[in-house]
């Protein structure tokens, strides 16, 4: 009697370890479902977060972008604006420059020109000069003449009341040889004073013409404008390449359990229980003589394979979704 009341309380709480293993296999194969259902969701989470910073870059890229194109053109105008202003200064510097050398060579020409009219000038009032002084000689030489004559004249009368015979004569000869040698003495210096003179025209020309030459010399050179400045031209324009898209960073599958897996596990758990609970019962059936129906072990197999199946391998083994 006692037997069948421990086989009975144990197939009681058999049972009962049963069915707490069935209801704690359908809460764990819930709690499972959660925990995959929250990794879908932080895994969906991720992927959003990293579809939006991708948006948010290629936004600032191509905004970035866009200002690098207008700089670049604001920059290239304003350096083309500043080559044509500087172009123009340096055009008006360069005329300036010219028409300035241009009015200097026109004042070398005008000086030169005055001093050739005055080397002119300064030649032909030498030679006036020399040819009066010169002249001046001529007419002293010409009243020395005529004295030298007027003398003679008063000698040979002298000569002619005081003496006679051939010593009026030879006086008279005397007169007139001293006369002759007198003239002859003015020839001579009138011949070279004439030659001097000469010579001095000579040296009054030469003298012009070096003065001619250094006034030319110093004449300033005729300033040639000089090739024009060349116009600057436009930079080539720059090419912009797009920049490339950013692409969403990877976001790996969210690791998921088995939901099927404790339910397979508790069904295994509970099977297990009733086949010990089968072979107590047979057991103390033996033994009290009252016949006790068998378990069937090949439906519990089935049921296991079942289980094993369905969870893709062992029970309580995990599967991914």
């Amino acid at each position: 009697m006692a037997d069948e009341t421990a086989a009975i309380l144990g197939s009681v709480f058999g049972g009962i370890s049963a069915i707490t293993g069935i209801v704690g296999a359908i809460d764990g194969a819930g709690r499972a479902n959660e925990a995959n259902r929250r990794a879908k969701q932080n895994a969906e989470l991720q992927r959003i977060q990293q579809e939006g910073a991708a948006q948010v870059t290629n936004a600032y890229n191509k905004l970035v972008h866009a200002a690098d194109q207008i700089n670049y053109q604001r920059q290239r105008e304003y350096e083309y604006e500043t080559a044509i202003r500087n172009w123009n200064y340096q055009t008006e510097i360069q005329d300036f420059q010219y028409l300035q050398a241009a009015k200097q060579f026109q004042g070398s020409v005008e000086a030169t020109q005055q001093q050739l009219i005055y080397n002119s000038v300064a030649e032909r009032q030498a030679v006036e000069s020399e040819q009066a002084a010169f002249n001046e000689m001529m007419n002293q030489q010409a009243f020395q003449r005529e004295g030298m004559l007027i003398e003679q004249l008063q000698n040979e009368g002298k000569a002619a009341m005081m003496q006679a015979g051939g010593s009026r004569t030879k006086a008279i000869q005397s007169t007139i040889a001293e006369v002759g040698r007198n003239s002859a003495i003015l020839r001579a210096s009138l011949m070279s004073s004439g030659a001097q003179s000469e010579r001095n025209i000579r040296d009054i020309s030469m003298s012009r013409y070096a003065d001619d030459i250094k006034a030319r010399n110093a004449m300033m050179i005729e300033p040639e404008r000089l090739p024009d400045i060349p116009k600057p031209t436009m930079a080539p324009e720059r090419i912009f390449v797009e920049p490339m898209a950013a692409l969403p960073g990877f976001v790996p599958g969210p690791a998921t359990q088995s939901a099927a897996g404790p339910i397979f596990q508790g069904i295994s758990s509970a099977a297990a229980t009733v086949g010990q609970m089968a072979m107590q019962a047979s057991y103390y059936g033996r033994n009290s003589g009252t016949p006790t129906p068998k378990p069937a072990p090949p439906q519990q197999s089935a049921a296991i394979k079942a289980g094993w199946a369905n969870s893709g391998g062992a029970p309580g083994g995990n599967q991914n979704y």
